[in-house]
């Protein structure tokens, strides 16, 4: 089997922070997930980046992955020092797999209880991936199935990755970069070691009518001229129902009205900001022209006055 570069994997310097090393998973995931991404072997890319956060995202695995890897080249036979002990894996070193590496590394260097002679637990690896849900779901909460390509193990101890439909309830107030935990669905542990957990990163849809930041939501609500410049009360279709809205007399495009409490729930709530945009009516008939010539004529109003010559 050869050594493998997790930091090459990944996209990082040798001397990257945690932080870093946990950004560009997180970006590599959601480019190369086999649900989301285009490219032909997203799914053997998405194992790879797994692999190598599996051991850099670990403190421990890492300090013994960088002290290993003093003694050892990219594509080189990976051959373990003379005190790096031996272990049978499941089979893993049998065979030239690609996850004899990985296996041997983890054998000697994962969190591990010795249960009998010569036997292993470990807890298998945390998975994490990303799942898109509407706007709505935040403000009511929801169950959405959710397929995703998730290794599990044979009867023979070989991990394969097979699709899988779990069912994700999606809390109320939830969103969008926050994570949920689903426990014990991640890798499987080995030596029966518990599975690891699976971590979905929650992003929106894109809403025809809503922008999210945070828990602050914005809608843009078209007004009339009359309204805009007189004052009115109008109705308003919000995430949370429809709502009455006061529109304050001499408005223009682009005013923000505020509504406290009515954006993403939580404690407290995020607010819903209103942006107005003043829509004028088609001069499609006579009686609408007849109208805009009487406002020319009556009206000294020159929108352009403020720009100078």
């Amino acid at each position: 089997m050869e050594y493998k570069d997790y930091y090459q994997t990944l996209g990082v310097a040798k001397t990257a922070s945690a932080d870093e090393i946990k950004k560009a998973y997180r970006k590599l995931v959601r480019k190369y997930h086999p649900d989301v991404s285009k490219v032909a072997d997203a799914d053997r890319k998405t194992k790879e980046i797994n692999e190598a956060y599996a051991v850099l995202g670990d403190a421990e695995k890492r300090a013994a992955y960088d002290d290993l890897g003093k003694r050892q080249r990219p594509g080189q036979p990976f051959q373990p020092p003379p005190d790096w002990g031996g272990f049978d894996f499941g089979g893993a070193g049998a065979g030239g797999g690609t996850d004899d590496f990985f296996a041997d590394l983890f054998a000697h260097v994962g969190r591990r209880s010795r249960t009998g002679a010569g036997a292993y637990q470990m807890r298998g690896e945390d998975i994490h991936a990303s799942m898109s849900i509407d706007l709505a779901d935040a403000f009511t909460g929801a169950t959405r199935a959710v397929s995703l390509r998730v290794p599990e193990r044979d009867p023979h101890g070989r991990v394969l990755n097979r699709e899988r439909t779990l069912h994700v309830n999606i809390p109320k107030g939830v969103v969008s970069g926050q994570q949920l935990r689903l426990a014990g669905q991640g890798h499987p542990g080995h030596g029966n070691g518990p599975a690891g957990d699976l971590f979905l990163e929650v992003q929106f849809n894109p809403d025809p009518r809503y922008r999210v930041e945070g828990k602050q939501v914005f809608e843009t609500v078209p007004v009339t001229p009359w309204e805009a410049a007189l004052g009115a009360r109008i109705d308003v279709p919000t995430p949370s129902g429809q709502v009455e809205v006061r529109v304050p007399a001499d408005s223009q495009t682009g005013r923000k009205l505020r509504l406290k409490g009515r954006g993403v729930p939580g404690d407290p709530p995020g607010d819903l900001i209103l942006i107005l945009e003043v829509v004028l009516p088609p001069a499609a008939s006579d009686k609408a022209r007849d109208l805009y010539q009487a406002m020319a004529r009556e009206m000294a109003f020159n929108p352009r006055q403020q720009l100078g010559r």
